[in-house]
């Protein structure tokens, strides 16, 4: 038992000296764990953008606009014409839209019931959709309960301002396909430029008549044409299998697709210009996959996220990947203008590819 004892202690020693596996053993679990149980310990209550607009000049219309601005906490309101505020419920600023029409107050002076308009865009998120146009039923419902007791003087009129719907797959289709040319240009790029490395192989190849450039855009056309390929795979079966109806163009879609992997494949070249060895690789890359999984939108709408995190999301490129796919494929409301997608993910990819340049080595 000495000498299994006398091991035991030499490979903690082993252990504890190795900054590398002791920080990705330990301190990136609990880091993980710290920073979830932020974001689902549910102490932040879900916020919503809304549109107000008051067209009635009565009292009715008074009480509800004060009841929307001020006494339903999860909505951020926000007045204005009808046309703007419609224009910024198309454009994606605003979650829902509220109409309160004009001669509503006469109609429920008159004992009849009286609608409230509440404009919603059904590819943006289903189940937000459906939460939305609880509240402001319930608000409604409140409003008849203090005003008659019994009698419904109003009434919630729903309306879509689009012709179809953005069910679960559709909205995850995008996001999986982000995803997926992220993990190509992580772990399918950095990892095994190290091993290459590390082993000798680059070193030898640099010895070679083969200019070091042509080295490496025969690696990033491969890589591109694996991009290509999953996009196909999970296109194809998103149409086919679950019936997703690609609503913009596929030359568009093959675009962002080169543009996404060709980002993803310069930050693999910047972290394996970093990373020593292979398994620095893989635990940096790890560190920068995981965050963006969970935090870009990918799995679930970024209005879930605690605001806090707003800066955090903003800076990810799978964000901005992720936005514009859906934007293209699907049809949904954009996070952000198409422009500013394809700007920051080309700054990344800029950025990624001149630090990538200076730094690497090639031994």
């Amino acid at each position: 038992m000495s000498t299994v004892g006398s091991l035991y202690v030499a490979n903690m020693k082993e252990f504890i000296r190795d900054r590398a596996a002791l920080f990705w053993t330990l301190a990136f679990p609990i880091f993980f764990i710290v920073l979830f149980g932020l974001i689902f310990s549910g102490n932040s209550s879900p916020s919503y953008t809304v549109g107000l607009v008051n067209q009635d000049g009565g009292p009715v219309g008074a009480a509800l606009s004060d009841i929307f601005q001020h006494d339903v906490k999860p909505f951020t309101v926000k007045t204005g014409t009808y046309a703007n505020e419609m224009s910024n419920l198309k454009t994606g600023q605003l979650d829902l839209l509220i109409v309160i029409p004009s001669g509503l107050s006469q109609t429920v002076a008159a004992g009849h019931t009286a609608q409230v308009q509440m404009y919603y865009d059904p590819t943006k998120n289903a189940t937000n959709a459906q939460i939305e146009q609880n509240i402001v039923a319930q608000v409604l419902a409140g409003y008849n309960q203090h005003a008659s007791g019994t009698k419904q003087l109003l009434e919630l009129n729903v309306n879509s301002i689009t012709s179809h719907t953005l069910g679960e797959v559709d909205f995850l289709m995008p996001g999986i396909l982000a995803m997926s040319l992220m993990q190509l240009g992580l772990f399918a790029t950095a990892t095994p430029l190290v091993s290459l490395r590390q082993e000798g192989v680059l070193r030898r190849l640099s010895a070679t008549p083969l200019p070091r450039w042509q080295l490496l855009v025969g690696q990033i056309l491969m890589r591109l044409t694996i991009g290509l390929a999953q996009a196909a795979l999970i296109i194809g079966l998103s149409v086919v299998v679950f019936h997703v109806q690609i609503q913009g163009n596929y030359l568009a879609l093959a675009g962002l697709v080169v543009l996404g992997a060709v980002t993803f494949v310069a930050m693999g070249y910047l972290i394996a210009a970093f990373s020593k060895t292979v398994e620095t690789a893989g635990g940096v890359s790890s560190a920068v996959n995981f965050p963006m999984m969970f935090l870009s939108g990918i799995f679930f709408p970024l209005a879930l996220l605690p605001a806090f995190l707003a800066p955090v999301v903003r800076a990810m490129p799978l964000t901005y990947l992720a936005d514009a796919f859906r934007q293209v494929s699907v049809g949904s409301v954009p996070d952000f203008p198409i422009w500013v997608d394809i700007a920051v993910l080309l700054a990344w990819a800029v950025v990624c590819t001149a630090l990538a340049s200076r730094f690497f080595k090639w031994e």
